[in-house]
């Protein structure tokens, strides 16, 4: 049975998300190694499982965070698609029921697309909720772009659910000597809507 314990010991899969996150610091992008995909898979795991999904299905959820960024290994551009492919050969190759493939590589596909129900639903959201300082792989402020000023403004973030009244709050701490409240609000608009 393939689990998430199963996946994240998975060699393959773990130097996929290495040189992934090779590849995206080579273009200077923020960091989406084993901290980035471990907290966006224990995120949407946990959100399916405070919505009251079953075990079965957060499983799937957090199977899907840890493996979400392994296209970035093959181009920016598309990653989310790419990365579908690369999940379905690597669960396929170790005997994953072809049901569960098929919700894993659906949300790995969709999540930059902003839609999809329930397990791409809590990818998209742990994906985009990741705002933290240690993202940022450039310490020169100076070149920051508007990613490098978010993530570094950030002092601390908590993603709150309240299931009974349907809400979803992210909360940040931020400084505001790095990144202006516009740059949050570009950037959050632009992942969230």
């Amino acid at each position: 049975m393939v689990t998430y314990d199963s996946i994240r010991q998975n060699a393959a899969v773990n130097t996929y998300i290495e040189e992934a996150d090779h590849a995206l610091g080579a273009l200077g992008y923020t960091e989406h190694s084993f901290a980035h995909v471990t907290h966006v898979a224990k995120t949407a795991g946990d959100l399916l499982t405070k919505l009251g999904y079953d075990a079965h299905t957060t499983e799937l959820a957090c199977i899907a965070g840890y493996l979400h960024d392994i296209g970035n290994l093959v181009n920016r551009v598309d990653h989310s698609q790419s990365g579908a492919i690369m999940a379905f050969r690597l669960l396929d190759k170790m005997g994953m029921d072809a049901r569960d493939i098929a919700a894993v590589v659906s949300a790995i596909g969709n999540h930059d697309e902003g839609t999809g129900v329930p397990i791409a639903a809590a990818l998209i959201l742990a994906d985009k909720s990741d705002v933290r300082r240690s993202r940022v792989r450039n310490r020169e402020p100076a070149t920051f772009d508007i990613h490098d000023r978010v993530n570094f403004s950030v002092n601390d973030t908590a993603l709150e659910l309240d299931a009974a009244a349907k809400t979803l709050t992210l909360r940040l701490d931020i400084d505001t000597s790095y990144g202006s409240v516009m740059d949050f609000f570009e950037i959050f608009h632009v992942r969230m809507s």
